[in-house]
């Protein structure tokens, strides 16, 4: 019996030594949680035994319990980094978009090419989806859905009203020579307007503003305006130009309606575009050529910018047009026995009869955690620790090779006084 005894112990601490030598070797992996070996003691007896006699018959592996303590938070100033400040799980399909659910500590996450957020081993992030205000439209694990960023964002819309409120100096002299875009000194002032075609791609509208004088000389309150829309020249029912005419008071008396040019058709494209531009509000005066005010009515669609994520998971993305989407709200799950999880490796934990089915919230809800952007959480394992643990498990184990050994050696006595 005593050398069943001391194996029991040598496999028992040979174990601990390599529960050790896993958490050692997971020192810097993101999101891993160490374990602890638990023993319990063998009594070989019964009913019919004196409780005062029992002798132990060694020592086996209770249990390897995993450790959910916080790891160290380190910043990274990623957006897509997340670390969860206290208790719960980011949960991940794993494989495909329709792949098993697993949950994980690890928040090292990245946007891969077709604009999923994933994690280093390619599985999707699950959130809940959300509304225009960032409200949660579904819930529970049928409820989840991966994330994935659109590259744009709005409906693109053509230019067709432009509104021009300028004021043009009283002071201006008329250029001497004819019109010619690419010659300043023969026009007395321009503005430049961004514009879209009905693909949402930018124009520029360029208008050239040449004062009139009459037959003698003297200038007029008459202004040739001469337009452009990249390199192709507009037209106003065929004619290249149109007039602005102002009154003794310096107000604008012709036109009185915007003025609508012939449809023009965008560099690139293969239909026409109209566009009415309204000078409304125009003034004459003594002060330097001015812009008071320039509107248009189209739109480009907005470029993807950035990513945001809050701490109560909410993950939103930023458009070059000012617009802030949300996109999802990212849930914790929560187990009623985390230690009954099953590790699949690679950080990752699915959900075992011990563990009980995931409970999923937002985070701040029910006793999770909050969600921390711009922060991986590093492993739990702590080397001074671990190390200490090594060594007690190494004498441990040298203690009972030395029984082994010892019981080896009253056996062979025993087989000598036998012959």
């Amino acid at each position: 019996m005593t050398f069943y005894t001391s194996l029991s112990g040598l496999k028992a601490m040979q174990t601990e030594m390599g529960t050790i030598s896993h958490n050692l070797a997971n020192v810097a992996t993101s999101g891993f949680k160490k374990s602890r070996t638990d023993f319990a003691d063998v009594i070989a007896s019964n009913l019919s035994t004196d409780p005062r006699k029992a002798i132990g018959s060694g020592v086996v592996v209770k249990t390897n319990t995993q450790q959910f303590t916080q790891g160290n938070l380190t910043s990274t100033g990623k957006a897509l980094d997340l670390a969860i400040s206290g208790d719960g799980f980011f949960a991940v399909k794993t494989g495909s978009l329709d792949g098993a659910v697993s949950f994980t500590r690890n928040g090292a996450f990245a946007v891969d090419v077709n604009r999923y957020v994933v994690d280093a081993q390619g599985s999707y992030l699950q959130a809940y989806p959300v509304d225009a205000n960032g409200e949660v439209s579904a819930t529970g694990v049928d409820g989840l859905q991966a994330i994935q960023i659109p590259a744009v964002n709005g409906v693109p819309i053509a230019t067709e009203n432009v509104s021009l409120n300028k004021n043009f100096s009283n002071a201006a002299v008329p250029p001497t020579v004819a019109f010619n875009r690419g010659n300043a000194s023969t026009y007395n002032s321009s503005t430049s307007t961004r514009i879209y075609d009905e693909e949402g791609n930018a124009m520029t509208l360029t208008n050239y503003y040449v004062r009139q004088e009459d037959a003698t000389g003297t200038p007029t309150n008459d202004w040739t305006v001469y337009s452009y829309v990249g390199d192709t020249q507009l037209l106003v029912g065929g004619a290249p130009s149109t007039t602005l005419s102002f009154d003794a008071t310096g107000a604008l008396a012709t036109p009185t309606a915007p003025i609508d040019y012939d449809p023009f058709t965008p560099k690139g494209m293969t239909t026409t575009q109209p566009l009415a531009i309204n000078f409304a509000g125009s003034t004459q005066t003594a002060s330097p050529f001015s812009v008071q005010g320039k509107s248009q009515d189209g739109a480009t669609v907005g470029e993807f910018t950035s990513v945001t994520v809050d701490k109560t998971g909410l993950l939103s993305a930023a458009f070059s047009d000012g617009a802030i989407v949300p996109l999802g709200k990212i849930p914790l799950a929560g187990f009623t026995t985390p230690e009954g999880l099953r590790q699949t490796g690679n950080s990752y934990w699915t959900s075992t009869a011990v563990s009980g089915v995931p409970m999923l919230s937002v985070a701040g809800d029910d006793g999770r955690g909050s969600v921390m952007s711009g922060t991986i959480e590093g492993s739990n394992v702590d080397i001074t620790e671990e190390l200490v643990g090594l060594i007690a498990a190494q004498r441990n184990f040298q203690a009972n090779a030395k029984a082994l050994d010892t019981s080896a050696q009253i056996a062979t006595t025993i087989f000598n006084i036998r012959s």
